[in-house]
């Protein structure tokens, strides 16, 4: 279906981070946009103010007459809908175009320059900073981001002017396989999603199809040591990027009294006294890519520096709700234990004589089931682990996965405690913390507004 023939857009899992990026896409372009979602968020009801249509329980008759019709409606899905869906059922027994969000995504990438972040973790942060950095630059940008950008109150950026658009390449399902991108960071490949991919090598041969996709005349960004080894085309440049070395990366870092500063060492131009809006160590290394991206497509030196110093960071990645001498809480998007293992090393270097307590809800049987041992090492680092119940997101439970798998595994002498997630505000009543950080991809993040109160009123 071309974008001229749509007149309406049905999105069924509305309201997911990804989804309701499109969403606004299309809101924002004037079709008809509606939608199901299982449970009512924060996002959809902020989808419904935007004008999106959106109910909540499966039921046919409430799908809008304007959605009803196939040669002007596309229908968009979410792989983590089931396939035995009665509204994705009724649209594809019916003849509609039925695609994955990952399509519509692959279709801007032909039609725009893809700039594409890829990675097991990090690629939300370094996604939604080259987007700020690009989109208060000359060159703008659109932009479908993995969450919410704190600048801008939203996961999506709307450019009637720039050829660019910012993208989260998302390997779950292989979704990152529909994309072309112009070029493309890679974070990180630490295999994740085994339910998916069954094993190590399958998720790494997924990343080296994905840099297959890189359209000539790009470029490929790498973080150096990655396993993954990949095979673009003679025409693409492959550039390499870390903290401490490759083709881009860090010198003269100064973490002090709650500010970091560094200069990036560039092929292209070195530039000195970058200051980090969100100083946050691991943000050290995730600049430097998003910076990389943006300077190949030419942002200036200072376009650089304005927009590092003024990025303030995504939702849910340490994001800090109270700092200050009496109190430390954030909350962390971190679910792979690498993820995990970063957020306790930024804390460490960040807060190094100060007791840390990290609250986890581990999330998915199967990550649980084939990772609670590197969970425990990565846990361990911490001064203190509060664990509670798994959350089970789209899966059923696994006998014998529980949390007292990663419980059993942290290391002596380590203080520990496992609680039910229904008990974490009155768990919070009655303890005192230092540093206290919320992890994990569950809803447990539900709770931090409370704990934040709970102590504040300390």
């Amino acid at each position: 279906m071309e974008l001229k023939d749509i007149k309406a857009v049905y999105f069924i899992g509305a309201g997911g981070i990804g989804m309701s990026a499109i969403a606004r896409y299309f809101i924002n372009r004037g079709f008809v946009v509606a939608g199901y979602d299982k449970t009512p968020s924060d996002l959809t009801h902020q989808l419904e103010k935007e004008g999106m249509l959106i109910h909540y329980e499966e039921n046919l008759d409430e799908i809008p007459h304007a959605c009803r019709k196939k040669d002007s409606c596309l229908v968009i899905y979410t792989p983590a809908i089931p396939a035995s869906h009665k509204e994705l059922l009724y649209f594809q027994e019916n003849g509609f175009e039925v695609v994955k969000r990952a399509q519509v995504l692959g279709t801007l990438t032909r039609t725009h320059k893809g700039l594409c972040f890829a990675g097991t973790h990090g690629k939300t942060t370094t996604s939604t900073m080259c987007a700020h950095i690009m989109h208060q630059s000359h060159l703008d940008c659109n932009a479908f981001l993995g969450g919410i950008s704190k600048n801008y109150g939203t996961n999506y950026i709307l450019s009637d002017k720039s050829d660019y658009v910012v993208i989260e390449a998302d390997e779950f399902d292989r979704s990152f396989h529909w994309l072309r991108p112009w070029m493309s960071v890679i974070t990180s490949t630490d295999p994740d999603h085994l339910d998916i991919y069954g094993t190590k090598e399958a998720y790494l041969e997924s990343f080296r199809h994905y840099t297959e996709l890189i359209q000539d005349g790009g470029a490929l960004i790498i973080h150096t040591n990655l396993e993954v080894k990949p095979n673009v085309s003679d025409k693409v440049k492959t550039f390499t990027y870390s903290r401490d070395e490759g083709d881009f990366h860090a010198e003269n870092i100064n973490i002090n009294n709650g500010e970091i500063t560094f200069d990036l060492v560039s092929p292209i131009e070195n530039v000195k006294g970058i200051q980090l809006g969100q100083p946050i160590p691991i943000n050290i290394e995730n600049s430097i890519a998003a910076m990389a991206m943006a300077q190949l497509n030419g942002c200036t030196a200072e376009e650089l520096k304005y927009g590092m110093q003024t990025y303030t960071g995504v939702d849910r990645r340490f994001d800090f709700k109270i700092k200050n001498n009496k109190h430390v809480f954030l909350s962390d998007y971190g679910h792979h234990p690498k993820e995990v293992m970063q957020s306790a090393k930024s804390l460490k270097e960040l807060y190094p004589n100060r007791k840390i307590t990290a609250m986890f809800q581990p999330h998915l049987y199967t990550r649980t089931r084939d990772f609670y041992k590197d969970f425990a090492e990565a846990l361990s680092l911490f001064d203190e682990v509060v664990l509670t119940e798994i959350y089970p997101a789209r899966e059923e439970p696994i006998p014998g996965v529980t949390s007292k798998l990663i419980y059993d595994n942290l290391k002596e002498g380590i203080e520990k405690d496992m609680i039910l997630k229904d008990d974490v505000l009155d768990y919070v009543k009655n303890r005192d913390f230092d540093v206290l950080v919320v992890l994990g991809a569950g809803n447990l993040d539900n709770y931090v507004p409370q704990i934040a109160k709970i102590l504040e009123n300390k």
